[in-house]
């Protein structure tokens, strides 16, 4: 296969941040404090998680031998055993020896000293590259993917459904066929807990299978697509010269690795609704185009009616169907669904998860595949009580993070109390309206706007009749914020996560403990054990995967047992 494809990265098409570089390249809990923590000081970022599995590929398949390199330092010649890298721009011949995290195929170079990322390949397959990047210190180069020589048994070019892919950086794994995605993505996992969670292994229980989206394509509910200003150049302005639009610009997402926005007509992961108000804006943008003097981002928002079919005659049904051609008639069995695409931020827009209504503004922050939510609010309430509820006396839910309420709302009827907190005082009131949307008392699901300095301060349920929920952005928790839910103890724990790695950062200090923090087994001594650990796919055909860990808090005598483990093989190794 030849294409045109051009390096990549994760951009807004596929939820995740743009990467901040050269032309190659939310809300939270505010954190007053500097982080101190050294464990806090990993971010998770893509090149962070890179370098992690190109380090452990080089040490899994190095072939230098302790004898050859002591015996060429001897010699006075300690770089005789270091490869020289290819040129800048040259174009080399790689065998994809494995899947990384961040999505990109990883190749060793014949002296297994150096490793080569080529984005859009699969294990397996022997590739064209081009070399634009060497970072000789940490032992990788970047490359672009220019074509196949022999495609591996997993690539299947006959699946890519996008006429961008291999182009746009939005997904990396529409030739592979979605089992081994979701494979792939719970190795994701397993990683993100041996490079980030600094745990004992024997302290990570076996990661689960990764819950796959009910659909592959067709699933987002929510695009931004973008255009770039009029050309010019910085200058123009001061010198008085107007910078206007000679054609109508590209519009769509970035060229993978890349500043470049490149023209995309048509996103096959958004939903009908979504592509169809895709196509609407582009022609709007052009139609409209003297009036605008810079880019500008497009808000692409799905936007669902519920009408009971109870309360309309068959006949309306049809009519539905045909009545506009921007709308989307989806047939629920006691509803019909009518979707369209809102472009205004400010507009609401509403979605249903299961029975659940949810109202939020359309430039918000909500879950971005609502075929998957029903089967993730589900395990969620499955997994959030422990297992024998006859003796547990957990009758209170916190919803940190809670934002308008997915999680207060959804599982509210488990709980006497449910209380969601955000930093966000406008989450807050969205919240609070989709609880008596719902029909839920006050009593039993509200909400308060509270920073995370002060996050458990105005808390009264006790520590061990409580569960607590957190569902934070991509950077994960803030210092003061574990501080605090190490010293208030839940009884249980259930971290929900964008990015396992800061996941794993996390939940290894809860498990592992913090220097100076007493969750009730002593200064320092980590306070949960990990119950379960499972991801879900919330973006089919990108290398993103949500994450969901179940702590419960150990017992006294769990504690003590471990403790004596660990004074035990302390002993051994002195």
């Amino acid at each position: 296969m030849t294409s045109s494809a051009v390096n990549v990265g994760p951009i807004e098409s596929n939820g995740a941040k743009k990467r901040s570089s050269d032309s190659r390249s939310s809300y939270r809990f505010k954190n007053k404090k500097q982080k101190s923590n050294q464990a806090l000081q990993s971010t998770g970022s893509n090149e962070e998680v890179l370098l992690a599995e190109v380090r452990a590929l080089l040490e899994k398949h190095t072939l230098e031998d302790s004898c050859t390199r002591d015996s060429a330092e001897e010699n006075g010649n300690p770089n005789s055993t270091k490869s020289t890298l290819p040129e800048q721009f040259s174009e080399i011949k790689l065998d994809i020896s494995e899947l990384s995290s961040t999505g990109d195929g990883l190749a060793l170079s014949p002296d297994s000293k150096h490793v080569y990322v080529v984005p859009f390949t699969a294990p397996g397959d022997v590739v064209k590259a081009k070399i634009f990047k060497h970072f000789s210190k940490d032992s990788y180069s970047l490359t672009d993917f220019i074509e196949v020589l022999k495609p591996s048994p997993h690539r299947d070019d006959s699946l890519v459904k996008c006429p961008y892919f291999a182009t746009c950086s939005g997904c990396q794994f529409q030739m592979l066929p979605y089992h081994f995605q979701l494979a792939h993505k719970k190795t994701i996992v397993e990683k993100a807990y041996q490079n980030f969670s600094n745990l004992d292994p024997n302290l990570v229980p076996t990661v689960r299978d990764t819950i796959g989206s009910p659909m592959e394509y067709g699933y987002r509910t929510k695009l931004t697509p973008h255009f770039d200003g009029p050309p010019g150049t910085r200058s123009d302005r001061r010198k008085g010269i107007k910078r206007v639009f000679e054609s109508v610009p590209p519009i769509g997402f970035m060229k993978k690795g890349t500043r470049i926005t490149i023209d995309i007509e048509d996103c096959p992961i958004g939903t009908e609704a979504v592509r169809l108000g895709m196509k609407r804006e582009r022609k709007r943008v052009a139609d409209e185009l003297s009036t605008y003097k810079r880019g500008a981002t497009l808000l692409l928002r799905e936007n669902t009616k519920r009408i009971s079919k109870g309360d309309m005659k068959e006949s309306k049904v049809e009519d539905l169907d045909s009545s506009s051609k921007d709308v989307v008639i989806e047939d629920r069995g006691d509803y019909i669904h009518k979707k369209t695409c809102i472009t205004d931020p400010n507009s609401k827009s509403t979605e249903y998860v299961d029975d659940f209504a949810f109202v939020n503004p359309a430039g918000s922050f909500f879950q971005n595949n609502n075929s998957i939510l029903p089967i993730f609010t589900s395990y969620i309430r499955d997994h959030i009580l422990p297992r024998n509820t006859t003796d547990s006396k957990i009758s209170n839910l916190i919803d940190a993070y809670s934002g308008s309420g997915l999680f207060t709302i959804t599982l509210s009827s488990l709980f006497t109390h449910s209380l969601g907190i955000d930093i966000s005082a406008s989450s807050i009131e969205c919240a609070n309206s989709n609880a008596r949307l719902n029909k839920l008392p006050e009593s039993q699901a509200n909400f308060i706007a509270a920073d995370a300095a002060n996050l458990f301060a105005s808390i009264t349920f006790p520590g061990d009749e409580t569960v607590v929920v957190i569902d934070p952005p991509r950077k994960g928790c803030d210092e003061s914020f574990l501080r605090q839910l190490l010293r208030y103890s839940p009884e249980r724990v259930v971290y929900v996560s964008c990015n396992v790695h800061t996941q794993a950062r996390d939940v290894g200090l809860l498990v592992g403990g913090m220097e100076g923090v007493d969750g009730g087994f002593g200064p320092g001594s980590g306070a949960y054990e990990i119950e379960s650990l499972r991801g879900f796919d919330f973006f089919p055909q990108t290398g993103h995967v949500e994450g969901v860990a179940v702590l419960r808090r150990k017992t006294a005598e769990e504690s003590m047992i471990e403790k004596k483990r660990g004074e035990v093989g302390t002993a051994a190794e002195e």
